[in-house]
């Protein structure tokens, strides 16, 4: 099938020092960036000045643990044409009202478990359907750090997306876990990450930059190592892959710290089955797998409507996931290769296209 502009996500290049890469990023994708920044004031149930204020005492955080990052934050408002503060608030999103509603479905699948011996990596992007309209690419070129190719939305400067090294991360929400604390949201790191060369440094750097909520992260570098970390407010706990040559995730916690009925009670109900099918599906092509074929598991309705290609519905919803969510991109990513190939919204109705770093 081939894409039109209006099914599939624009993409937006920018090159240049940190400011030049947010004011060519905000000069673009500058009337979703407003739109999404009204959006978020509403779901938040707070006056644009409100929320502008309440991002204030995030400031020195930025200041302190990643400071190029403010500087780009300042080019973005400043092509995008809004308050530096708005464009702050842009990289916390729900952490100002202390909520993270996204599900997700992540895989990560190493070099054994593919036709060409090259890792794949991506995810299902379960969101609030009105999300999908603010989304689009980014392909960055930093004269002084790794190129990188992102999908993202409303100005957001760190989302899922693969770097020049071969680094890749996509994520997932959890239900449950240790509380929220007052510390930087997991946006800053997810761009942090894809400036790292490998996944040692990716370890490191989640070790040292707290977070203020749960979340968990499928990973991969250039070498061939994959990973899976649930990073939460207390720190990260690296799961095992056990010799599997795959991981994969949902939205409930697999670690032995925090996998318990307490955690499980809050989280989607069809984060389970979801993740079995998925485990399935991967398992039952392993060793000859390819981008095509995780395209195609993307779209399964098992357990429709809330499946892996998931659909709004009257069922269950709740803080991770209303029940209008639904997926509104579907990513597969050949890093060695620098290619994201990404559907927008359920892949089931949409073709993919290819993006090349």
């Amino acid at each position: 099938m081939r894409a039109t502009d209006m099914d599939s996500y624009p993409l937006y290049d920018a090159r240049g020092s940190a400011w030049e890469l947010g004011y060519q990023h905000g000069t673009q994708a500058g009337e979703k960036i407003r739109g999404y920044a009204e959006y978020l004031a509403a779901s938040l149930q707070m006056s644009m000045s409100e929320m502008q204020i309440r991002t204030l005492q995030y400031m020195p955080l930025f200041d302190t643990q990643c400071p190029i990052l403010l500087e780009e934050i300042k080019g973005l408002a400043e092509g995008a044409q809004i308050p530096v503060s708005t464009a702050v608030a842009l990289q916390l999103r729900g952490e100002l009202g202390q909520s993270a509603p996204e599900g997700c479905t992540t895989f990560v699948i190493g070099p054994r478990g593919t036709a060409n011996g090259e890792t794949l990596i991506g995810q299902t992007s379960d969101t609030p359907a009105e999300i999908e309209q603010f989304a689009y690419g980014l392909r960055l070129t930093p004269i002084d750090r790794p190129a990188l190719l992102m999908w993202t939305f409303g100005g957001m400067l760190g989302y899922h997306g693969i770097n020049q090294h071969g680094v890749g991360h996509f994520a997932n929400a959890l239900g449950g876990g240790p509380a929220w604390r007052f510390a930087l949201s997991h946006y800053p790191l997810k761009r942090l990450i894809l400036e790292q060369h490998n996944m040692g440094d990716v370890l490191a750097l989640m070790r040292r930059m707290g977070v203020c909520s749960n979340g968990n992260y499928v990973l991969c570098d250039g070498a061939g190592q994959i990973g899976d970390v649930e990073l939460t407010s207390e720190g990260p706990h690296v799961l095992n892959e056990g010799g599997a040559g795959f991981m994969v995730h949902s939205n409930h916690y697999l670690c032995s710290a925090h996998a318990c009925d307490a955690n499980f009670a809050k989280s989607l109900p069809d984060s389970f089955p979801r993740l079995e099918r998925i485990r399935a599906l991967v398992q039952e092509k392993f060793g000859k797998l390819t981008a095509a074929d995780l395209q195609v598991m993307l779209t399964d309705h098992s357990g429709h409507p809330a499946g892996i290609c998931r659909h709004p519905h009257e069922g269950y919803g709740d803080a991770i996931l209303p029940i209008s969510g639904k997926t509104v991109a579907a990513i597969v990513a050949e890093p060695a290769q620098g290619k994201m190939h990404i559907a927008r919204g359920n892949p089931c109705e949409n073709p993919y296209i290819t993006w090349q770093l």
